[in-house]
């Protein structure tokens, strides 16, 4: 599957993460849009599949596809770039700077939460039919899912929060592990592959996705569900991000650039200063003083 080795794909991590920070406004509002509408519409069919079959490991199977068609149009989500960007700073690329770097995280939000809306909108419509008629099944296993993970972290206190936190971390974790392996691979196959499986674990084992969330959540208000917006906010979209930032950046960017990336550019500088001490010659002695030849010479 033309396999990349890790060195060469810290260098493709960090050549991505310029390259979006680059980006145009314009550009990057679009691809954050278009991003979170194909991974929330994912979502949507996702948990169709799982209310309608009883099996979650079904619906489980079938979302990656979503990310996977988001990531080979060259979309983009929060929690790439939280794992992306912060390695061309590190790397120090010209040009990059931390501020250029929040104003990448910020129109990739914006972007996210839009499209996110999108969708829960339109979806909204479509199981209500035009918001004339309860909501069917789906819809009503949509707004549980939205009173369960804000209200039901709120009953725990300090410990739902720190729940919360974690679950947001995990799922970055895995969700940038999928995307930095399909970097390993130059053809489509493996990409897939490397894709899918992670995609697959996080949505199955219920961890927070911050742009899944913004289509979940927004979608079970829009379906009266028993929560409110600031439920929402503070009791799952805001501490989802702060996890999903740690979990993308601690667990995949951080150690891959030190391992790989920074263990390369010392071995690089040790053998430049290895070399220049083995090509460095001592000086020829002076050669003697006429005078001084002579007497040795009679000795």
């Amino acid at each position: 599957m033309s396999y990349v080795k890790p060195a060469e794909l810290v260098t493709r991590m960090i050549d991505a993460g310029e390259y979006k920070i680059k980006l145009s406004t314009r550009d990057t509002l679009i691809r954050a849009y278009m991003g979170a509408a194909l991974l929330t519409l994912a979502a949507g069919f996702a948990v169709t599949v799982s209310v309608q079959t009883g099996e979650p490991l079904l619906g489980a199977l079938l979302f990656p596809v979503g990310f996977v068609l988001l990531y080979l149009l060259g979309y983009d989500l929060l929690t790439g770039v939280f794992t992306l960007g912060p390695l061309a700073v590190l790397d120090r690329r010209p040009g990059i700077r931390v501020r250029g770097m929040l104003r990448n995280w910020g129109l990739v939000f914006l972007g996210n939460f839009l499209g996110a809306f999108t969708v829960a909108v339109l979806m909204a419509i479509y199981f209500t039919y035009g918001f004339s008629a309860e909501p069917s099944a789906v819809g009503q296993a949509i707004g549980e899912i939205g009173h369960g993970r804000t209200v039901g972290y709120a009953e725990h206190g300090a410990a739902g929060m720190v729940t919360l936190i974690v679950r947001g971390i995990l799922c970055n974790w895995m969700v940038s592990t999928g995307v930095v392996a399909s970097m390993m691979s130059d053809n489509l196959l493996g990409k897939l592959v490397a894709m899918w499986l992670p995609i697959m674990l996080f949505f199955y084992m219920g961890f927070e996705h911050s742009i899944v969330n913004m289509f979940l959540f927004p979608s079970g208000l829009l379906l009266g569900a028993d929560f409110t917006l600031l439920d929402y906010l503070l009791w799952n979209e805001i501490p989802t991000i702060v996890g999903n930032l740690i979990g993308g950046l601690a667990f995949v960017g951080i150690p891959l650039y030190l391992t790989y990336r920074a263990r390369s550019k010392d071995a690089a500088l040790g053998g430049s200063t290895s070399r220049a001490v083995r090509t460095r010659r001592p000086a020829a002695a002076p050669a003697p003083a006429p005078a001084v030849a002579s007497v040795a010479a009679e000795a």
